[in-house]
């Protein structure tokens, strides 16, 4: 990819052909304020936080702008500041302030661009709030959804529908009244989400947010259970109990995103139910036992067994190489064709 040099506040930064001004000033460690932004997204320049003058020309925001060679760049001027300050006084306006009480207070954007620009309360004391709380949808089991501390970015939105390619959210009303929500401004649970998270995990500001979310000690870098696709995440750990679930940027089978089951589907293995080692009933009881005495009776039975008097079914959770023995066994050893398998249902 061809590559050029632009100067940026008097820095000169090298970008490469198709990067914004923005992309370019982030790959340089280059801070530029927004909200709406992501990588993983098509800009809309929306917060109108990210803007620029470039060459000396009025402002324009740098998301959306590309990088161009030889383009002299300034991200700080007094007209800047100004326009920048005066949309973070209106976003901040409206926000539930209650931070200590946010699940984003440790790594929220409202934060970091309001501690940049120098935002003080004094400055909030002209203007005048809408004055209304919204209610907080909760039904969703593993996330919830409160509009008063929405900021309107539309990174829910543009994720569902460029990411997931579900739809489920969208902007409801218009003006001062505009909220996001799902079709018919319903409760999530009602709706067609499917649970993914992805929203939630871009959410700049908290008002997506997991429940009862805990801060992680460690991370321990490992592959999904729940499928076959091998999606790569990094499940947070403190203690001896794993916490929080991360998906891993790096893997190619899921490149940082994860369906509802790798995202949330964790509790399972701290749970006080869950089986750790075989039971064989005697007596008509359950009772523990070894591996090597569980397979051994399994495979005595087994022999008292053929053809179509045995079926096999597999799971998506085994490997290729776990289900390709399963139905050699199957065929080979039982002698069926009967065998199928719980993603074909």
């Amino acid at each position: 990819m061809d590559q050029f040099t632009f100067t940026i506040d008097g820095q000169t930064i090298t970008a490469e052909d198709g990067m914004s001004i923005m992309d370019a000033a982030l790959a340089n460690d280059i801070y530029i304020p927004y909200l709406c932004h992501h990588p993983d997204l098509e800009p809309v320049g929306a917060c109108r936080l990210c803007g620029v003058e470039v060459d000396g020309r009025p402002m324009v925001m740098s998301c959306m702008t590309p990088a161009k060679e030889g383009t002299d760049v300034r991200t700080n001027s007094p007209a800047i500041y100004q326009a920048r300050k005066v949309a973070m006084e209106l976003l901040i306006m409206d926000h539930d302030m209650d931070c200590l009480a946010c699940e984003a207070a440790d790594d929220c954007d409202l934060l970091k661009v309001s501690a940049y620009l120098g935002i003080q309360p004094e400055q909030l004391e002209g203007l005048r709030p809408l004055g209304r709380q919204l209610p907080i949808d909760d039904s969703n089991p593993y996330f919830q959804f409160d509009p008063n501390k929405c900021i309107l970015c539309g990174i829910c939105v543009r994720t569902c529908n460029e990411i997931v390619g579900l739809g489920a959210l969208g902007y409801i009303n218009r003006g001062i009244e505009t909220v996001v929500g799902t079709f018919g401004d319903k409760g999530f649970v009602d709706s067609i989400c499917e649970s993914c998270g992805e929203c939630v995990v871009r959410c700049p500001v908290g008002s997506l947010a997991p429940k009862k979310p805990q801060l992680a000690a460690r991370e321990i870098s490992t592959i999904c259970a729940y499928c076959g696709v091998g999606c790569g995440i990094h499940f947070g750990v403190r203690g001896d109990e794993i916490v929080s679930t991360r998906a891993d940027r790096e893997s190619p089978a899921n490149r940082g995103s994860l369906c509802v089951k790798g995202r949330y589907g964790f509790n399972f293995i701290n749970h006080p139910d869950r089986l750790t080692t075989p039971l064989i009933k005697k007596d008509g009881q359950f009772v523990e036992s070894s591996w090597e005495e569980a397979i051994t009776l399994v495979a005595d039975k087994l022999s008292n067994y053929h053809g179509e008097e045995f079926a096999a079914l597999t799971s998506a959770k085994c490997t290729n190489e776990d289900n390709y023995v399963v139905q050699k066994f199957t065929r080979a050893v039982m002698g069926t064709n009967t065998i199928d398998h719980c993603a074909r249902l």
